[in-house]
């Protein structure tokens, strides 16, 4: 994904649904759908760096325990 100075591609395709007037319970539908849309997206590319780089449960044990601040 690419941040522009412009409208996006998906804020012009949700502008055209926002020129009606939902109802709210349509609106928070719509909000569920786009969160857990993007909740999917970011557990697939998770699921895809455990795998790639071959982490398990000890991968995350010793990761609690790390200090990544500078002095």
């Amino acid at each position: 994904m690419e941040a522009t100075g412009k409208l996006t591609n998906v804020q012009l395709e949700l502008l055209k649904l926002f020129q009606y007037n939902l109802p709210d319970a349509q609106l928070n539908d719509i909000k569920e759908i786009l969160a857990k849309y993007f909740a999917k997206l970011a557990s697939d590319e998770m699921d895809k760096l455990w795998d790639e780089n071959n982490w398990n449960e000890s991968t995350i044990e010793s990761w609690k325990s790390e200090h990544l601040r500078k002095k």
